[in-house]
């Protein structure tokens, strides 16, 4: 039998515990909540972003450390955070169509919630706006801006029309920047933070032609987890990093200058013994991240040399290399690479709390409707 000794993992009572599971540790998310504050230095500066950890419980530790600022990125998490009484939540996303509509809703719903949307092009922002307005609603509108991820967003040297434009429509308000920087994942943190600097430049510029054009000073969300680091450092700009409160495997390796703590694993046990230098796990497709290579899915604490090489839906067989010593029904304990999909496979997470498993922290945010 493996060692299940260890100073913060370790769950006394695993027998409890079916699996796959996906467990949180609760300190351990309270540590990294009040780092992240500490890195921020101004709680008004911190807009995390929701996505990662789609919960209730863990969005009520951070409002009660004072954060009241939100990001997010779909209509239930949205709703969700209304749900919570969070005073401001920025749905990070153009909402069209449908969307769009639900969106409204959600605002008529929650109105001691003050919500805020993106727009990065003139037909959108005209269709929010004649909806917003055709509801009584005028609402902030951050625009997206395209610093290189070309994922979303408009290019900053288009930024200064769209503005205009937008501030001439009845029913939106534009009121910011939106500077998502997704595609710098530098593990070098110079080189990181000079990809990040030369980024930000352009939106710097962007700003400083608004205010020219005698609009009132922007509000600038910027970033995500690997560039908050680099942020967190800047006057006048609000940091949205998601990651930090459980975060994970891939950015412990990416942002060594990081020191959020791993606040939630995925628990598997050998289910089979296929040959003799191989373990069959219940730990497949369905219980964690899958959209990175073999290799790159999860890295188990107390078992670090075993070698994932092949996956589907339920299972996960992995190298244990001839001569060891596992057996059927040993438990292990697991970093996801990427926290944020795994999060969203689970409909609920066990707490951990002084090594006991003793509650249910309810994923809600992972469905596609709450009620809205």
């Amino acid at each position: 039998m493996i060692d299940q000794k260890d100073p913060w993992h370790s769950i006394n009572n695993i027998d409890e515990v079916d699996s796959p599971a996906l467990v949180l540790y609760p300190q351990r998310v309270k540590a990294n909540i009040r780092l992240a504050l500490g890195m921020v230095g101004n709680v008004q500066r911190l807009r995390p972003h929701v996505k990662t950890n789609k919960c209730v419980e863990t969005v009520v530790l951070m409002m009660d450390e004072g954060i009241h600022k939100f990001k997010c990125a779909t209509i239930a998490e949205a709703e969700m955070m209304g749900m919570c009484k969070a005073d401001d939540v920025l749905l990070a996303y153009q909402p069209v169509g449908p969307k769009l509509e639900r969106f409204t809703a959600l605002i008529k719903k929650y109105p001691n919630t003050k919500y805020s949307c993106l727009a990065d092009s003139a037909e959108a922002a005209t269709e929010m706006a004649a909806v917003f307005s055709g509801n009584g609603l005028t609402i902030p509108v951050y625009l997206d801006i395209n610093v290189g991820q070309n994922r979303t967003g408009i290019l900053p040297e288009h930024g200064l029309e769209l503005y205009i434009q937008c501030s001439t429509l009845k029913g939106i308000s534009p009121v910011g920047l939106h500077v998502y920087d997704g595609h710098i994942r530098e593990t070098d943190f110079v080189m990181r933070k000079q990809k990040c600097d030369e980024c930000f430049e352009s939106a710097v510029k962007l700003k400083n032609e608004i205010i020219k054009a005698g609009f009132a000073e922007p509000v600038v969300v910027a970033g995500g987890s690997p560039t908050f680091s680099i942020h967190c450092k800047r006057e006048n700009v609000e940091c949205s990093p998601g990651t930090f409160v459980y975060w994970d495997k891939g950015y412990t390796d990416l942002c060594p200058e990081q020191n959020f703590l791993p606040a939630a694993l995925v628990i598997s046990r050998v289910i089979s013994l296929p040959a003799e230098n191989k373990l069959c796990l219940d730990l497949g497709h369905k219980s964690v991240a899958a959209e990175n290579e073999i290799t790159k899915r999860v890295f188990f604490l107390n078992a670090p040399e075993l070698k994932a090489i092949s996956q589907s839906e339920e299972h996960l067989v992995v190298e244990a290399g001839a001569g060891h010593r596992y057996k059927v029904g040993d438990v292990l304990y697991g970093i996801p690479l990427h926290i944020c999909p795994t999060i969203a496979l689970y409909e609920r997470a066990i707490a951990i709390n002084d090594h006991v498993a003793n509650g249910e922290w309810m994923t809600i945010g992972r469905d596609r409707k709450i009620t809205v």
